[in-house]
């Protein structure tokens, strides 16, 4: 029942990435990205060891996020330049609606400014 509940978050995760204009599913990795166009702006990797795990860029919030004990910066140097890994061991763990604001936040900081305008006005369509 556990991982049928993370399945479920990471489902959640995904269809919300890709409720932004433009936004679409690339496998790079043995794991999903979602990307804007060419540029990727979240990381949906489940973890073996645990339920759920994100990665974003955070310009603005990635500070504040690396005070908490499931935040960390991203491997391969990326967390120097605002990228930020959070994992989860449980479903109950999972803070969905501070998720999706940060997905929006790593959107927003990736995608051109015409998109990010559009989406913010809530007129976008999600490209497949």
């Amino acid at each position: 029942m556990a991982s049928d509940d993370c399945e479920a978050i990471q489902q959640e995760l995904m269809a919300f990435a890709l409720g932004f204009p433009e936004t679409w599913v690339d496998h790079p990795w043995d794991f999903p990205v979602v990307k804007v166009r060419k540029k990727l702006f979240v990381f949906l990797e489940h973890r073996d060891a645990g339920c759920a795990s994100l990665t974003v860029k955070l310009p603005e919030s990635g500070e504040a996020m690396l005070l908490e004990e499931w935040a960390t910066p991203m491997s391969h140097g990326l967390g120097r330049s605002g990228w930020v890994t959070m994992e989860f061991e449980r479903a109950g763990d999972v803070p969905l609606d501070l998720l999706f604001d940060l997905i929006e936040e790593s959107y927003c900081a990736v995608a051109p400014k015409k998109l990010v305008k559009q989406a913010l006005a809530g007129d976008g369509e999600s490209a497949d």
